[in-house]
């Protein structure tokens, strides 16, 4: 049974969340209480703002769900604003400059600063959905970042920090141009994190399948596939699979690359 009566539109039990809400610090951020934004550019579109400086970030996180005739025509990005869209289920037409990619689940497009994002659904009239992100730029004398696309099938898969049942896959090139990087970590069920991770970067993280138990600043709470998690800065931070049917698996962000400011 699902959360809410479909005669009705209210819940089936009292009002209650999941949701728990540290700014400055994390957030756990269930599908449930999630509410549909008006964002210019966006058409036929559901779009969620997940992470965002009002919650401490210094990025945007979006899911957005792209109706049958959903599109950004108006482009995407700014001036000193890099971007990056993940397919998490259907297909797109995509494109940055004069380039073009058709980009299905698993398919990803990152563009540099300056470069505008254009996304239309490309799905048979169905629906697709989409985890977006935006961030401003931090540039480094004489280096640069270059638009990317693949898809998560063709990455490669990184035993995480010597584990073989935990593996990372990168989305984005190691060179300094680029001063964040998008990745995908999976645990098999049982598996865990090394240790509890204490550091300077921050995260906006979306749980693609599977459960498990994550600790964020020393308190263990259950997350499981369609929640969202933002770790800020030197956030205590560790997780593990639960279950025996999927790995539990997300796609997040982590900025690199950069010297601490004063």
């Amino acid at each position: 049974m699902g959360y809410f009566n479909n005669n009705t539109g209210y819940p089936r039990d009292l009002l209650a969340s999941r949701a728990v809400i540290k700014r400055e610090n994390y957030a756990l951020i269930p599908t449930d209480g999630l509410v549909k934004n008006i964002v210019p550019g966006f058409e036929d579109c559901d779009v969620t703002i997940l992470s965002s400086p009002k919650l401490g970030a210094t990025f945007v996180d979006y899911i957005v769900t792209m109706l049958p005739n959903g599109r950004n025509e108006a482009g995407y990005g700014a001036d000193g604003v890099e971007t990056f869209v993940y397919v998490i289920d259907g297909n797109i037409k995509a494109s940055a400059g004069d380039r073009q990619f058709d980009l299905s689940t698993g398919g990803y497009l990152y563009c540099p600063p300056g470069t505008l994002m254009y996304l239309k659904n490309n799905n048979a009239g169905k629906n697709s959905q989409l985890f977006l992100y935006k961030r401003k730029y931090s540039a480094l004398a004489g280096h640069s970042a270059e638009v990317v696309s693949g898809n998560t099938s063709n990455l490669e898969k990184i035993h995480y920090e010597g584990m073989s049942n935990v593996i990372l896959q990168d989305f984005l090139p190691k060179h300094l141009g680029f001063d964040m990087n998008m990745h995908i970590l999976s645990f098999e069920p049982g598996a865990s994190h090394g240790y509890i991770e204490t550091h300077i970067q921050e995260h906006g993280a979306y749980i693609l399948s599977g459960a498990g138990m994550y600790n964020l600043d020393n308190e263990w709470i259950p997350v499981k596939k369609g929640d969202y998690i933002f770790m800020a800065a030197y956030c205590l931070q560790a997780g593990y699979a639960v279950g025996t049917d999927e790995p539990f698996s997300y796609i997040y962000s982590k900025d690199c690359n950069r010297d601490a400011e004063l």
